[in-house]
């Protein structure tokens, strides 16, 4: 019964452990950009930041009337990237490849459907100066953002 005993509060230890590692509190960009509306509550009536940041979910208790805790925007290789998918100005064409795209100098996801997949970083979207700079490198109306 003893070893029984032992082997059950191994196994659940190790599995809190494994819980607690996989879990990692979101950038504040993966945050902060997110308008309320579109806020995936991700946790429970009463919860507290710390309970959401174990589940790598977002937390902000400023605004009464949404969730407190919410799911974050999808994580990306550059913090420019990070944004709400409503927000993408396509930077490319149906099937570009990553590779295409990073040659752009543009943001690359293709984990949903029906949005484009290359799309400027916000560092880039509305600075006329810019765009006019990769308008000269042959992009024409695509460099303004327009499909």
């Amino acid at each position: 019964m003893g070893d029984r005993c032992t082997q059950l509060l191994a196994v659940l230890l190790l599995l809190g452990l494994c819980a607690l590692g996989g879990a990692q509190k979101p950038d504040p960009c993966q945050c902060t950009r997110l308008s309320l509306k579109n806020r995936v509550n991700c946790g429970f009536p009463g919860i507290t930041s710390d309970q959401c940041f174990s589940a790598s979910c977002c937390f902000n208790s400023s605004i009464s009337g949404v969730p407190w805790c919410f799911k974050p925007l999808p994580k990306q290789e550059s913090e420019e990237c990070v944004m709400e998918t409503s927000a993408r100005v396509n930077c490319g064409y149906p099937g570009i490849s990553l590779e295409e795209c990073a040659s752009r100098k543009c943001c690359f996801s293709d984990t949903i459907p029906q949005v484009p997949w290359c799309f400027f970083p916000l560092s880039v979207q509305g600075n006329v100066q810019l765009l006019d700079q990769e308008d000269s490198r042959g992009w024409g109306e695509l460099g303004r953002g327009r499909s």
